[in-house]
């Protein structure tokens, strides 16, 4: 088994996106750095990548929950000195 890492990713400001992991990485946290919001992974870098898919909401925001759709809870991140405060689930 090949040294695990911790790799960032940076995400974008929007509702729903994709990012693409190594298979069985860790998400850690979500934090903003520098206004952009940011995800770290646990990864085993050579393994193969997956897309997973990644929600962000502000407070306050309507969050549905269809039939069929479960999310786990990753984080809560601000940005512009705590003007804006969002909340990173990820689909599953």
């Amino acid at each position: 088994m090949a040294a695990k890492r911790i790799f960032k990713y940076q995400m974008e400001l929007v509702d729903k996106q994709f990012i693409r992991l190594p298979k069985d990485a860790q998400v850690l946290d979500v934090q903003s750095q520098k206004e952009t919001p940011c995800l770290w992974a646990l990864v085993e870098p050579y393994n193969e990548t997956e897309e997973r898919c990644f929600e962000i909401f502000g407070t306050g925001h309507e969050v549905k929950f269809d039939m069929g759709v479960d999310r786990s809870y990753i984080s809560t991140f601000q940005i512009t000195g705590g003007s804006f405060v969002f909340h990173v689930f990820e689909r599953l």
